[in-house]
């Protein structure tokens, strides 16, 4: 007889938005600015206090001792129920720790995100805040439909390519709910659109050509950027790729970001919804000044 599986496994974006919210670097509820929520002895006791059970056994070190390596299997292998109990204890405890310490909140639409997961988990006491951006249901966004509009360019005259490779980049944001524009001339420059993400606004830079993209037209884009507002930020989009030589002349992100076609195709094969890859692509340029941050790095 086989075995019957009772407790639903977290979806791969389920865990994503555990490890944006409580685990960096191997610890749990550690911030940016270096306050830590959690010790061992601490995170031990958050354990008992909250849900009767000893952290420390070794069973849940399966896939390692550190805290964060020991909450993600303890999350993927027990009950629903108690998988619930154990996030929301967590958010409440990082949201005591986070005022007590006057930390910033650093995760865009946390409460929302954190709103999905327990929904999809059967509970939904943690109400969602509407906005546009949280408005699409990732469940129905027909990721082979996208995947086979991305191929179908291949067959595409080479003059053709680099227009319609803006369309589709459009109904792809749009299909994500980031409130594409289209192309739109300034005195001249051309800005091959622009979306919003966590309130945010990008710029898009766009091209498909046969060869890699270099550091001159990263420069160039950054240039653009330049003449906006300080808070907008650009992503620059290269089919083909780019050249190393390329992104390291460039330097470390400043306002730029990048994603060429193997990160777009790797995110729709895997059913990686797009605002969560930029997301990610956005703290490593934050944190660590990578302006090409690999899905497969961000998402291993």
């Amino acid at each position: 007889m086989s075995e019957t599986r009772t407790v639903p496994t977290l979806r791969a974006r389920d865990m994503m938005t555990v490890e944006d919210l409580f685990i960096r670097d191997g610890y749990v509820l550690r911030f940016s600015q270096g306050q830590t929520a959690f010790s061992d002895r601490t995170f031990a006791q958050f354990f008992r206090e909250e849900l009767d059970i000893d952290i420390d056994d070794p069973k849940w070190s399966v896939e390692g001792g550190s805290k964060g390596k020991r909450l993600r299997y303890f999350l993927r292998t027990v009950e629903t129920s108690i998988a619930v109990r154990a996030l929301k204890g967590l958010w409440e405890h990082r949201e005591v720790f986070r005022k007590r310490q006057r930390i910033e909140e650093e995760v865009p639409d946390a409460k929302n995100r954190l709103a999905e997961v327990l929904t999809y988990l059967g509970d939904s006491s943690v109400q969602p805040v509407t906005s546009a951006t949280n408005s699409v249901n990732f469940d129905h966004v027909k990721f082979d439909v996208i995947q086979r509009a991305l191929m179908s360019l291949t067959e595409r005259p080479p003059h053709e390519r680099g227009y319609q490779f803006e369309k589709f980049l459009k109904k792809l944001f749009d299909a994500f709910g980031l409130e594409a524009e289209r192309p739109f001339r300034l005195t001249g420059e051309q800005i091959d659109g622009s979306f919003l993400l966590d309130r945010d606004t990008y710029l898009v830079e766009a091209k498909w050509h046969n060869e890699r993209t270099g550091a001159a037209d990263l420069h160039a884009f950054h240039g653009k950027l330049d003449q906006r507002a300080a808070w907008g930020r650009g992503l620059f989009v290269s089919y083909t790729g780019f050249t190393d030589q390329g992104i390291v002349a460039f330097g470390r992100a400043r306002k730029v970001i990048c994603l060429d076609g193997r990160d777009l195709s790797e995110s729709l094969e895997r059913r990686l919804p797009l605002p969560e890859v930029l997301r990610r692509k956005a703290r490593k340029a934050v944190e660590h000044g990578v302006t090409l941050a690999r899905v497969s790095d961000l998402f291993p």
